[in-house]
């Protein structure tokens, strides 16, 4: 299926569905029906209303729509988002709240690349933003990217969060949710390696497959049923020529929705069987709990074919972090050499992504990192979604990440005046030499 023509028709399938609802909500929405006392007509344009926004969400970016947040004044401040670093796979992007005092938490959060934009984590961002300097990695559209930009996996990954930590200075926390986890433990490792003055305070790895064999499920088990030819046959495709990275190889994002949307399925046919319902009885509404959801959802990215094969080869099959084997750009990356940067584990008991156990196994791989910096939770009753967005990350989750936080601020910066500015220096001087 490594073909032009098999994208295109996906493309073409999503547009038909989308001007078939648009007709239907048109043809079923004109005031001459209103004569007729039969619900049909209001059950068509229901139908017509739903499926035209299903499959046009599919294609459109999601805005984080996080404008103003409320400061300890009282008053509402501005948010204002820039990009400081802009690479050609993903940018750092800055939520500068404006007119504020700096806050003194500097926080990374790393979203996951798979198949979903980063707006997945507006929640986390937004319920974090009021508390701290945050900044995101904002991954593109692998269709968007043109080919002569080259090729991107998850070394080019792991390196782009090197960049982004060195940029961000050793005072930064970063936070990794779910399919970066690995790669940022491997980068924050590398730099503890290579550059340990760049290296972040802390590291919060949330629901990851460090370790995909600690507690397989049916998705980190997926890489063992299938060889790797059969998966580059029936997954990638090359981009059409209606975007600009026309014939890059890639896993699509309308595949990856199918993929997702399977593992559910009954649940979302009910899903939009009761949307459908509520629209015809004129109980639905615009930013509803569906759609609040299902525009997030259903808004896809294409991955490009080396980044997802690379991770299910290297990451799944081969068990490279959970080996301690792992080599970027040549070079092979020891997670033992974390020696000062504390690290915790957060994981879901009803997580059936990235079961128990999976992102604990990071905790054993950093055998120099004093036990005191270590920490881990189990959220009971949370699902994969639920670590990182609603109730159980407000209530439970959250507190105890910027808990986690704050407490190894205070122990570095107590270490830095005991140290003093002569020990200081000489630790420093010790450290290059």
């Amino acid at each position: 299926m490594r073909y032009m023509f098999t994208y295109d028709l996906m493309e073409t399938m999503r547009n038909t569905n989308e001007w078939m609802g648009a007709s239907a909500r048109a043809m079923a929405s004109y005031p001459v029906w209103g004569m007729v006392p039969h619900p049909a007509f209001k059950v068509m344009s229901a139908w017509g209303r739903v499926t035209e926004r299903t499959f046009a969400r599919m294609v459109i970016k999601p805005d984080w729509g996080i404008r103003t947040v409320v400061g300890e004044d009282g008053r509402d401040h501005l948010v204002e988002r820039s990009v400081e670093i802009e690479r050609p796979f993903g940018d750092l992007v800055r939520f500068n709240v404006r007119g504020r005092p700096e806050k003194p938490r500097r926080i990374l959060l790393v979203a996951p690349m798979s198949g979903h934009y980063a707006t997945l984590l507006r929640s986390t961002l937004a319920s974090l933003l009021p508390d701290s300097e945050l900044w995101v990695t904002d991954w593109h559209n692998a269709r968007d990217i043109p080919v002569s930009e080259g090729k991107f996996d998850i070394e080019d990954y792991t390196l782009y969060l090197m960049e982004f930590m060195r940029h961000l200075g050793p005072d930064t926390h970063v936070i990794a949710v779910c399919q970066p986890v690995p790669l940022a433990l491997a980068a924050a490792a590398y730099l503890a390696e290579l550059e340990p003055e760049a290296q972040p305070r802390t590291l919060t790895l949330i629901g990851g497959p460090v370790d995909p064999d600690a507690n397989p499920t049916d998705v980190t088990d997926f890489g063992r049923r299938v060889t790797m030819g059969q998966l580059e046959h029936l997954a990638l495709q090359r981009v059409g020529a209606k975007y600009p990275g026309v014939g890059r190889m890639v896993y699509p994002g309308l595949a990856q929705l199918a993929s997702f949307i399977s593992m559910n399925a009954e649940r979302h046919m009910n899903a939009f069987a009761e949307k459908i319902t509520a629209a015809a009885r004129g109980q639905d509404a615009e930013r509803d709990k569906h759609n609040r959801f299902y525009d997030e959802y259903l808004a896809v990215m294409d991955m490009t074919a080396e980044f997802y094969m690379s991770t299910v080869y290297r990451i799944f099959k081969e068990r490279e972090i959970a080996q301690n084997r792992f080599v970027v750009a040549g070079h092979q990356v020891d997670i033992g050499k974390i020696t000062n940067v504390a690290v915790m584990t957060v994981e879901g008991a009803n997580d059936d992504i990235s079961a128990p156990g999976q992102c604990r196994a990071a905790l054993d791989l950093l055998t120099s990192l004093p036990d005191e910096m270590k920490s881990e939770h189990l959220e009971p009753e949370a699902g994969h979604y639920g670590i990182f967005a609603g109730r159980s990350w407000r209530d439970n989750i959250r507190p105890l990440v910027l808990s986690f936080i704050d407490k190894h601020s205070l122990d570095q910066a107590r270490t830095q005046r005991e140290a003093g500015p002569g020990n200081q220096h000489i630790k420093l001087a010790s450290s290059q030499g």
